[in-house]
């Protein structure tokens, strides 16, 4: 485990009173706890508009039996191979399907495979979860 270091924060009583709340809301065993999540949040958020290397997944459900739609996925998805570490294919009914894409790489790369995948017709549904690929930010 890493080391930890302790320091002081003030702020007004009202924004800790929401804060704490907020933990209760949430489950955190403690403010640290909610305080680390808050921090690595917006460092992963800096990954992402800097350009850094992020990790995640693209969750979409699509129409299986629009059958170029299909061939389609699968030529979008072999132009991003070096981005697209695994995919999960399951078949939610007779008519759609949703597949999980594991994906690691710049955030300009992750972004430009969900919003190629995101605009084809047939697609229902698509939303995209980053986190940072890099050591020290987690």
């Amino acid at each position: 485990m890493s080391e930890l270091y302790r320091f002081g924060v003030s702020l007004e009583k009202a924004l800790i009173e929401a804060f704490d709340r907020h933990i209760e809301t949430q489950c955190y065993k403690s403010r640290s706890e909610a305080i680390r999540d808050l921090i690595r949040e917006e460092l992963i958020r800096k990954e992402w508009t800097e350009g850094g290397t992020v990790a995640g997944a693209i969750v979409m459900t699509y129409d299986h039996h629009k059958r170029e739609l299909v061939n389609l996925l699968l030529d979008i998805q072999h132009d991003f191979q070096e981005t697209i570490i695994s995919t999960q294919h399951v078949h939610l009914d007779h008519h759609h399907c949703l597949e999980i894409i594991a994906v690691k790489g710049s955030s300009s790369s992750v972004e430009k495979l969900a919003t190629t995948l995101k605009v084809q017709v047939g697609v229902k549904h698509l939303s995209l979860s980053i986190s940072s690929a890099a050591e020290g930010t987690a």
